[in-house]
């Protein structure tokens, strides 16, 4: 196991995001309340379907890690952006060989790391260790109190990752781990279940009211998804372009969903797409 790296600078929020330590423990940070009022977020009623470019997001260089947010975090503010519905965080990190984050702790948050290449060495209070791989879904339920430590798992090559935050169903629970691989093959031409409040179909298993689809698409391969009354949806393109509902969209590219009946992803080249559900 490598050793913890001290002199990593990193982004307040990875230690500070809704709580600040005091002591052993935690205490509230009055910036998480207000945020937690607003979770009901929605996209004004002319507005349907509103695209986050991926040049619009905020974004950091440290060297070791080259970072982009699609919502406000650390030192990157925007008030329009701060999150949507639940989703609060949607970090595409690239960290350099070598390069990672020591021990930090969370609270109260629902955790989800999706790795695109590399791979990924985590480490946690609650004793668990796993390297992360493309594929696998690594969920951690913060809840009372956790830490962990996440280096690349590599001294050379990069990795590149998505890191999610949702608002949990409720504060105070117990903190949870799991971890489980989808293989590109159950996700290419379709929306390939990963996440959700139930468990079902083999996904991990979350606490809060969303869902979360993953998708290998090649050009012109079309997938659709639902949407119920009163559900809304957030797309991220991970990898490559489409059409959203005819709209297109690249790399790094994002887009919040309201008042549509259903998602229909089409491939303009090969990609990868991040579908969330959310209620």
């Amino acid at each position: 196991m490598r050793p913890e790296r001290q002199d990593v600078p990193l982004d307040n929020s990875r230690y500070h995001e809704y709580y600040r330590e005091h002591g052993t423990g935690f205490r509230r940070c009055p910036e998480a309340s207000a945020l937690r009022r607003s979770a009901a977020k929605v996209l004004p009623k002319d507005i349907m379907i509103d695209i986050r470019k991926s040049s619009d997001r905020g974004h950091a260089d440290h060297g070791w890690l080259n970072t982009h947010f699609t919502f406000s975090f650390a030192d990157y503010y925007d008030p329009k952006h701060v999150h949507f519905r639940t989703l609060r965080v949607m970090n595409d990190d690239r960290v350099a060989g070598g390069g990672g984050f020591p021990m930090h702790p969370h609270r109260d948050m629902e955790i989800v790391t999706y790795v695109l290449e590399g791979a990924l060495q985590h480490r946690d209070s609650m004793g668990n260790g796993s390297v992360i791989k493309p594929g696998d879904i690594q969920y951690m339920s913060a809840g009372t109190g956790v830490t962990h430590s996440e280096f690349n798992a590599s001294p050379t090559e990069p990795v590149h990752l998505y890191q999610i935050w949702m608002f949990p169903e409720k504060q105070g629970l117990k903190p949870v781990y799991d971890q489980k691989n989808f293989t590109e093959a159950e996700k290419r031409g379709r929306l390939r279940l990963i996440a959700s409040p139930d468990g079902r179909e083999g996904s991990v298993k979350i606490r809060q009211d969303n869902e979360l689809y993953a998708t290998v698409l090649g050009r012109g391969d079309s997938v659709k998804h639902a949407l119920e009354p009163d559900r809304h949806a957030y797309v991220q393109i991970a990898r490559g372009s489409v059409k959203i509902n005819g709209k297109e969209l690249a790399e790094g590219d994002g887009a919040a969903i309201s008042a549509e009946k259903s998602v229909e992803l089409t491939g303009v080249s090969d990609a990868e797409v991040l579908l969330f559900d959310l209620a």
